[in-house]
């Protein structure tokens, strides 16, 4: 009986001792999150932008150390980890958690987790206002939406896209990866100063209207020609002379010619 019972017990200790030794803690079964391409986000799937073509949206806004860049929609944060590389402050805003979490990682792997930064938000709320570059992956219809928020950024903020425009408003410039095939493309705007409205000069009222970089309007009775906006840089035509000028709110000021003009706007 004695036996029997040692034997019974030993069967038993070896039993659980097996399983203790095969069991696996549920937290190592969880494999490390991968985003898988077309997976689901804040009304936009997330599909991964080219390495060549996230260095080329880079060049193009002209990214340096004294920008702060923003991404909306960050994906796992190459297009800010590639920013923070070239120097710049860099935040990008996800909808989905694990996202973030894996744009933290490789960020710290990359060296650069002192200037690229991830939070986890609605790119439709989220605050904008200090960024100086935007450089972006999203469908026009996300971008109309979000035009507003563009539109009041400081002027001479760019605005960089992988292949999707915005409605209504033309690309400043525009390039292309040589030898691609799939998402190729980079359109590159920069943000407008707001100029619409009645302008004082010595020489007469200067009123214009103004579509985005596009300025129309005539000085005095005569209209003015080929009016663009880059920033804050404004330049148009009145008869055969050339005005160049630098916005600053409600001041204006360049030359025309060889003389220099200013402008003040009326309330």
């Amino acid at each position: 009986m004695k036996m029997t019972k040692l034997r019974c017990l030993s069967c038993v200790a070896m039993v659980v001792l097996v399983a203790t030794l095969t069991a696996t803690p549920a937290f190592s079964q969880e494999k490390p999150f991968e985003p898988v391409p077309g997976q689901a986000g804040k009304d936009v799937v997330w599909v991964p932008t080219p390495p060549e073509l996230v260095e080329l949206m880079l060049d193009l806004a002209k990214v340096t150390p004294q920008d702060f860049v923003m991404d909306l929609g960050s994906g796992d944060g190459r297009n800010i980890i590639a920013a923070a590389k070239r120097g710049a402050r860099a935040t990008g805003v996800e909808f989905n958690p694990k996202m973030v979490e894996l744009s933290s990682r490789l960020a710290n792997e990359a060296g650069v987790a002192d200037k690229a930064t991830f939070v986890e938000g609605d790119m439709y709320i989220a605050d904008i206002s200090k960024a100086s570059v935007m450089a972006l992956f999203l469908l026009p219809t996300n971008m109309k939406t979000l035009l507003p928020k563009f539109l009041d950024l400081a002027p001479g903020s760019r605005i960089v896209s992988n292949t999707f425009g915005i409605e209504g408003w033309t690309p400043d410039q525009t390039m292309t990866v040589p030898n691609c095939s799939d998402w190729c493309n980079a359109l590159l705007w920069i943000v407008p100063a707001k100029v619409e409205g009645t302008w004082r000069l010595p020489q007469g009222n200067l009123t214009l209207k103004q579509e985005y970089q596009v300025v129309s309007g005539t000085l005095g009775n005569t209209a003015i020609a080929d009016g663009k906006l880059r920033g804050r840089e404004i330049t148009f035509k009145v008869g055969n002379v050339e005005y160049q000028g630098r916005v600053t709110g409600n001041t204006m000021e360049g030359t025309a010619g060889t003389a220099r003009w200013t402008a003040t706007r009326t309330p």
